[in-house]
């Protein structure tokens, strides 16, 4: 009993001498210890301009007005931090002895002009000063780094100026600082609101000392923002570098992005809407950030590989290689009716404006293999595809795509710099024409597999524009195949035919594309017993036919029979019909040459001269008469 009054009597005892300390420091004295001791140890001055009280709760110290702590002198004029209200909490065991250790402080709407230097520095290292009086010995038992056990700060403004950089400013900003130990971890929760809504940044840092002078420490840091969160563990240093492990999961990436203060970026259906990430992450000031191990789970896509991101220029700058199994981007195409399906059949191509601004906003050129690959308008097989885009200008190579059942080699251009054009420089082999004509221009009366080449090039900003610009040109070769719709052999021979088809043997053409219409005028076309030619224009523009066929028969006799074939109007339902016109019109011409020929041998014979083939017989004949009238008009005058 008699240890624990003794026990009892040392504690009211220890609170008298506390409460009779406070009591006679007052607060202004108590401010000025402290400003002096900040002084001491960081070599900045700490100025209270409003009014200082004394606080024994919730914290023992003092809530000064009007508080600046002076910046770095490369920093310019602006204080390092200045608040409204600060809150000192001081220690009580030290305070008794007289000595003054700040062990909290609390800052309500304070602004930190935080910035580094050319050399890396940041203005928030503080070192310790020496002065002349002070010995070597003395400096080294005081010197200690300083450090705030804990920090809070409230409805913050947070200014950062990388040297070189333009300032990035967030407000609304809360911050908890646990730093224990001068050389131990720091527990950090922090809360910023870039967008509006509150992202949550919570973690530790190891030996926080070494962090805030510039070398690298062990980090662990969790960031959850309203629909995604992002962990990082590694090592990391305030000047930005970074080398870790980091991961990304986010099941709503427009509201995590519109929390992070970009709320008009628009992420396309088919790269969504869950996005998940995890990759080795290393980044150094002046060189690329790195992704390497990187699984990239974009909706039900599943890519890996590596990629580089630069963001010192203009522009951000990707590069990498990336390699999936069966990926579907069907979703990403913003224009509606584009395609060559649906609607456009009857009522053609699309008029709505093409939006290619986002060409403008990254470069890079990044390699892509797969197993295969949907989009709005084709789907690939195992393709090895490389794509680069640079100043607003895309190229797609493929080296080789597998499309439309053959393989495609070549690039495809979309260039935004100076107004919106497309082209392309193709070859292609083994290409199914029911599929690539139906799916790319919903013509599918054509079966065989082709081989060729095409160049083309259009421009404008809408599909109509530029499908009625397109020029260029190609060629192609197809082997056995066939057309629906019409039937040659039936039209050409009787009893026969192919239940409304033209087979074939062979088909093969060269074409010119101008002003969106194909011009061809050597067509080829062999099926058995017949041999067909064709001319015409396919007018991709309108999509509309004029293309005549004039197939060739050789009859038992041996006598040449032709019967051509128009194919005219709309290609999603064109006329298919004889052209008896050009089938009698050599008939006539034969007739016509004969009768010709026996009015000839008839004058011949009447006027008892030869008359020539090339002769014109109305020349003939009235030259005949000229000379008849000249020969009885001498008789005349002769008196014969």
């Amino acid at each position: 009993m008699r240890w624990i009054i003794r026990g009892i009597s040392a504690l009211v005892l220890a609170l008298a001498l506390l409460l009779g300390v406070a009591l006679m420091l007052p607060g202004e004295r108590i401010a000025k210890l402290a400003t002096d001791q900040v002084a001491k140890q960081t070599g900045r001055a700490l100025t209270i301009d409003g009014p200082v009280r004394f606080s024994f709760w919730p914290t023992l110290g003092i809530k000064a007005d009007g508080v600046q702590f002076e910046n770095a002198p490369w920093s310019g004029p602006q204080p390092l931090m200045q608040a409204e209200r600060l809150t000192i909490g001081l220690d009580a065991a030290d305070l008794i002895t007289g000595t003054v250790r700040i062990t909290e402080v609390s800052a309500i709407l304070p602004v930190l002009n935080l910035a580094t230097n050319a050399a890396g520095q940041g203005n928030w290292e503080l070192n310790q000063p020496e002065t002349a009086s002070t010995s070597t010995s003395e400096a080294s038992s005081e010197a200690r780094v300083f450090s705030v056990e804990q920090l809070a700060l409230r409805g913050a403004t947070l200014r950062y100026v990388a040297d070189g950089s333009a300032p990035v400013e967030f407000k609304q900003v809360d911050l908890d600082l646990n730093w224990p130990e001068p050389n131990g971890t720091a527990q950090i929760d922090l809360r910023v609101r870039p967008g509006g809504e509150p992202v949550h940044v919570s973690g530790a840092v190891g030996t926080f000392s070494d962090f805030l002078s510039g070398a690298d420490a062990d980090v662990a840091l969790s960031v959850v923002a309203p629909g995604a969160q992002m962990q990082f563990k590694g090592r990391a240093s305030h000047a930005g570098m970074i080398d870790g492990q980091a991961q990304l999961d986010a099941r709503d990436p427009e509201k995590a992005l519109a929390a992070l203060g970009f709320a008009d970026v628009t992420v396309p259906a088919g790269l969504g809407p869950h996005i998940t990430a995890a990759a080795k992450t290393s980044y150094a000031a002046g060189a690329p950030l790195t992704l390497q191990d990187l699984s990239l789970g974009l909706g039900d896509n599943k890519l890996t590989g590596q990629l580089e991101l630069k963001l010192g220029g203009a522009v951000p700058e990707i590069t990498g290689a990336l390699t999936g199994g069966a990926l579907d981007f069907s979703g990403l195409s913003s224009a509606p009716d584009a395609g060559p399906g649906g609607s456009i059949e009857t009522q053609g191509w699309s008029q709505a404006p093409l939006d290619a601004s986002a060409l403008a906003r990254v470069n890079g050129r990044i390699a892509l293999g797969f197993d295969s690959l949907k989009t709005d308008a084709v789907q690939f097989g195992k393709s090895q595809l490389n794509l680069s885009l640079e100043r607003a200008r895309a190229v797609v190579e493929f080296q080789p795509a597998a499309l439309f059942g053959g393989t495609v080699q070549g690039q495809m251009v979309v260039n935004n710099r100076g107004g919106l054009s497309v082209g392309g420089d193709l070859s292609f082999n083994g290409i199914l024409l029911e599929q690539a004509l139906g799916e790319t221009a919903g013509f599918d009366r054509l079966n065989g597999e082709a081989l060729g080449a095409i160049r083309y090039l259009g421009a404008g900003d809408s599909l109509d524009a530029i499908m009625n610009s397109l020029s260029g040109e190609g060629w192609f070769e197809v082997g056995k195949g066939f057309f629906t719709g019409f039937d040659l052999e039936a039209l050409m021979k009787t009893g026969g035919g192919n239940g409304g088809s033209t087979v074939f043997d062979q088909l093969s053409a060269s074409y010119t594309l101008r002003d969106g219409t194909l011009h061809n005028d050597d067509l080829v076309l062999r099926l058995k017993g017949v041999q067909a030619k064709g001319a015409g224009r396919v007018m991709i523009g309108a999509q509309q036919l004029d293309y005549l066929f004039t197939p060739a028969l050789t009859t038992g006799s041996g006598r040449l029979l032709t019967i051509p074939v128009k194919i005219t109007g709309p290609w999603s339902d064109p006329k298919i019909r004889p052209d008896l016109k050009q089938a009698l019109q050599p008939k006539l011409d034969a007739v016509e040459e004969r009768a010709k020929e026996q009015v000839r041998e008839k004058l011949s014979d009447e006027l008892e001269a030869v008359i020539e083939p090339d002769q014109d017989l109305n020349e003939v004949l009235k030259d005949r008469i000229e000379q008849e009238a000249k020969e009885q008009f001498l008789k005349f005058l002769s008196g014969n």
